[in-house]
């Protein structure tokens, strides 16, 4: 889809330069302890491509007891997925938190998390920070997704990527995302307690408060690691899904969430930026 460009440059004050931000933005690699190789392949194409990463060290939910568990509240979990909650995933949503803690401490003013399945490139960085410059008023922008059902584009960016929202989800996978430090803080609050999986809960703008959009490609590749997943197969979900009436509220409440999405959707208006594309 070829979109209209406007006469206009989007003023995003709070949004600096691409060229300005690139060599400050810092990526965040979530790690498990017993995946070093993982760690060791990522570090390796930092260095490659001249990035700067720093490791962020996962919390492995399969060490820590049910009752140990903070910032969770089982009922609520169960009733709004219809199932248990894996260790995995708790370990998973505990680790982007510490991720977003460590960048909000850092001072940055952005930043991108990932995890350690995701392979970097050359041209991450300037994709992710032109995908936050097109969209006036972003604060964060999902990099990667499983699947994009209704895509909505929005606007294209500087490096000819398109971003934009989704009617339909959720749209899956947390792996790369690039976060405002404003958004960051927002996101430590309003992501407590813990009532979804992560993923789910990241691209829910319409309830945490926090602009939210994704690029209709992925940005990054998956690497062969991803087929090893640390948080869960399908066999383990099915093993702790209740029965079909049972999950009622998880319907009921999968059916509100998607009229909201609908809603967060449809508004968001297009735009365009010029200033950068112009010079094309």
């Amino acid at each position: 889809m070829i979109l209209e460009r406007t006469n206009r440059i989007i003023a995003c004050a709070e949004v600096p330069s691409v060229d300005s931000l690139a060599p400050q933005v810092r990526i965040y690699v979530i790690n498990l302890d017993r995946s070093p190789e993982r760690w060791e392949r990522l570090r390796g194409q930092a260095a490659q491509y001249g990035l700067s990463v720093t490791r962020i060290p996962a919390v492995d939910g399969s060490t820590i007891p049910e009752r140990d568990r903070v910032d969770f509240q089982p009922r609520q979990f169960i009733y709004h997925n219809g199932r248990k909650l894996l260790a995995g995933e708790y370990g998973c949503y505990r680790s982007h938190l510490l991720a977003l803690q460590q960048f909000v401490a850092s001072g940055d003013k952005m930043a991108i998390i990932m995890e350690d399945d995701v392979e970097l490139n050359q041209r991450l960085i300037p994709r992710a920070l032109a995908a936050m410059d097109s969209v006036c008023g972003a604060r964060l922008v999902k990099l990667v997704n499983h699947r994009l059902v209704g895509f909505k584009p929005i606007s294209e960016t500087a490096e000819y990527d398109i971003v934009g929202r989704c009617m339909h989800g959720p749209q899956g996978s947390a792996a790369c995302y690039i976060v405002s430090r404003k958004a960051a803080k927002k996101l430590l609050v309003a992501l407590k307690p813990m009532l979804l999986p992560y993923d789910v809960a990241l691209e829910r703008g319409w309830s945490t408060g926090v602009e939210t959009f994704a690029t209709l490609e992925n940005l990054a590749d998956f690497s062969p690691f991803r087929a090893d997943t640390t948080i869960g197969k399908r066999v383990h979900y099915r093993a702790v899904k209740r029965p079909f009436l049972l999950r009622a509220t998880a319907h009921w409440f999968r059916v509100c969430d998607q009229l909201r999405r609908w809603i967060y959707t449809v508004k968001a208006k297009p735009q365009s930026i010029v200033g950068s594309a112009e010079q094309r």
